[in-house]
């Protein structure tokens, strides 16, 4: 399993320090999931720093869908690589509403982020009204191919897919683990009707979750872990989900 902290912005140096202490010795044990934080840019010194020699994994927020250039602002996929990431969230609801990220320029990123390393976690879900309107499958489906069909080496070790209902994105509402499920059983459908090696693909739950509703969403089928959000800042909290995670996996072995 696979369990990402997205900490969006939020931190300071202070703070990140006490933070990271705590990962680093709490998760030393968890062999069985994989535990990743994406910081802020201005962080990643001190997050190589502080875990490099540790089992939790780094990742960024975002990345240009450019290689290099006169981009101001920027961070390019092999500037993020220089830092020690090996991660890179694509596409995540705040990217695609607040700055009109196209399929095409997720696709892209994606792309960017392959190319030097980086494992794309790709984010799709679908709004309340798709969801009313019985459209979800469809939005998600959508999503995950505008994708992958820039990336046809995409595979099981190579590539993550986020799903995050946009209804439960920093409201405090979650998905029941049966309703997240449904979901991850489609898109699961979806990818082994497209190559028999992306069944293997990891799916990742992400909307409002929390250390009290993760053992839920991990004991079912279709779900590999969880993208974390606002839960992420409290490290011991994070650490509880990874634990979770830890716990069905063992159980399953």
């Amino acid at each position: 399993m696979l369990v990402v902290g997205n900490w969006k912005m939020h931190g300071s140096k202070a703070e990140n320090e006490s933070r990271f202490g705590l990962l680093a010795a709490r998760l030393a044990d968890s062999p069985r999931v994989g535990a990743v934080v994406c910081v802020p840019f201005p962080y990643l010194a001190q997050a190589e720093s502080a875990l490099g020699a540790s089992s939790v994994g780094l990742g960024v927020q975002d990345i240009s869908a450019q290689a290099t250039g006169a981009y101001t602002g920027e961070v390019s996929a092999a500037m993020a690589a220089d830092f020690g990431c090996g991660y890179a969230i694509i596409g995540h609801s705040e990217r695609r509403s607040n700055h009109a990220e196209s399929a095409s320029t997720i696709a892209m990123k994606a792309k960017r982020a392959s190319e030097h390393g980086l494992v794309p976690i790709v984010c799709v879900g679908e709004t309340l009204e798709e969801r009313e309107a019985g459209r979800t499958a469809l939005v998600v489906t959508t999503q995950v191919n505008e994708v992958l069909d820039l990336l046809p080496e995409a595979g099981p070790q190579n590539f993550v897919i986020a799903y995050e209902p946009l209804w439960a994105i920093g409201t405090g509402k979650s998905a029941s683990g049966a309703e997240a499920q449904q979901v991850h059983a489609c898109i699961r459908a979806s990818l082994c009707g497209r190559a028999k090696r992306l069944k293997a693909v990891r799916v990742l739950y992400g909307g409002s979750v929390k250390a009290s509703t993760a053992a839920d969403l991990f004991r079912q089928p279709d779900i590999d872990g969880a993208l974390v959000g606002g839960a992420s800042l409290d490290a011991e909290e994070f650490v509880q989900i990874c634990l979770a995670a830890s716990g069905v996996t063992s159980a399953e072995a």
